[in-house]
């Protein structure tokens, strides 16, 4: 995983929005990353040290003075794998910008060698002045990685740009700077949730799946550099990065969806859960139950027909240079069912998973996978996060097209 193991210096300065730096500290925890809090004086006017301390993997530091060792700020950015700054002031941007080392955070900035990733917010008269975005500039221009502020409600109630980036932007951020890039410009395809097929307008027959694991691929491949195009049947917060997201419902729908792209695509990922079967027949009114002079009730007959497996076109179409990759939800003889399916539809991949199993699959935020290559040994995924399954998902692939 690309957070996993790696030390963050978290440095969170003295503006309205270091709340938001709590949220990202948890998610950075959450992705197994080492959090190293720094505050500045500023920084406690708004959000408490006890907090950091919890969240985050060590206790918070806040002075040049306080500590036994007499150099934290080179301890801190020679052991960082990244120093994030989250807000970012104005007055850290002209003194990271100028070298002034005035506090244990600017020291550190000035005395690491990581990759740095600063994230600015402050008013917007103040964002757009001409000194402040000089500053932003040179950071930039020497390899500062600036996640820009967004456009809306500022703490004194108007609206404007210097809001601070959402916390899913900045650890996205950070997932990009510290994550291979071994996909590169390559263009991926990701779909994701369960279909729905429709009984009549207020039925839909439908599967258990919740779309995590295919939102978890797609972030990962965005982190290591892929164009993105995402498809699928569930409402939840879009991916930072996405490059097309196309809403579908059905079956159907998402084979529509997904042909006309194909073929412009390196690697294809189909983790949606596609129906299987569909209504032969859609009413097109709401069915009723008919009560019998007996009193039972009488229900009316639901006929069934096969969906169309538009993942066997895609594997038998697919080019010499393309990656199909499917998955197999299973409750019983999952590794043979897999390998059934992985020969018959032709595919590159193929993603197993017993969803009868405790905490995995459909819902959880857990996963146990094996990866079964077309040729190569099986790779099994013991129970770890989705994230993680995608990444070694993504390994996978990788080692796919080296081959190639």
């Amino acid at each position: 995983m690309t957070l996993a193991g790696r030390r963050i210096v978290l440095g969170v300065s003295g503006g309205i929005a270091a709340y938001k730096a709590i949220d990202v500290c948890r998610r950075l925890v959450d992705a197994g990353a080492i959090v190293a809090p720094v505050l500045t004086r500023g920084a406690l006017h708004f959000v408490g040290e006890t907090t950091f301390s919890a969240l985050a993997s060590e206790r918070v530091r806040t002075s040049l003075w306080d500590e036994a060792e007499p150099i934290p700020h080179t301890r801190l950015g020679q052991s960082a794998d990244l120093v994030v700054v989250c807000p970012a002031t104005a007055r850290i941007l002209s003194d990271y910008r100028n070298g002034r080392s005035a506090d244990l955070l600017t020291a550190t900035l000035i005395a690491t060698r990581a990759p740095v990733v600063v994230c600015p917010a402050m008013h917007t008269e103040m964002w757009e002045h001409d000194a402040v975005q000089d500053n932003v500039a040179v950071l930039a221009a020497r390899g500062v990685c600036i996640v820009g502020p967004e456009t809306g409600r500022l703490a004194g109630g108007d609206s404007g740009a210097g809001r601070l980036a959402a916390p899913e932007t900045i650890v996205a951020a950070i997932e990009r700077v510290l994550g291979p890039r071994d996909l590169e410009g390559v263009a991926v395809l990701v779909t994701a949730g369960g279909t729905r097929e429709a009984i009549d307008p207020v039925r839909v027959i439908t599967n258990r799946s919740t779309g995590k694991q295919g939102y978890a691929l797609v972030e990962a491949a965005i982190a290591r550099g892929a164009r993105v195009t995402l498809v699928t049947t569930v409402d939840r917060p879009v991916p930072v990065g996405v490059a097309e997201v196309v809403p579908v419902e059905s079956a159907a729908d998402m084979q529509a969806a997904v042909m006309p792209r194909a073929a412009a695509q390196d690697v294809v990922i189909m983790a949606a859960a596609v129906a299987d079967f569909r209504p032969k027949e859609v009413a097109d009114h709401k069915m009723k139950k008919i009560d019998s002079l007996v009193g039972a009730s009488l229900v009316p007959e639901l006929i069934l027909e096969p969906t169309h497996d538009f993942l066997v076109d895609l594997g038998h179409s697919k080019r010499a240079d393309q990656i199909i990759v499917g998955f197999a939800a299973e409750t019983d003889n999952v590794i043979d069912n897999a390998r059934a399916k992985l020969a018959r539809k032709n595919l590159d991949l193929i993603v197993a998973n017993d969803v009868a199993a405790p905490n995995v699959g459909f819902a959880h935020e857990t996963n146990e996978v094996t990866i079964l290559p077309a040729h190569g040994e099986p790779q099994p995924v013991s129970l770890t996060s989705k994230r993680a399954v995608a990444d070694r998902i993504l390994d996978a692939i990788v080692q796919q097209r080296s081959r190639q």
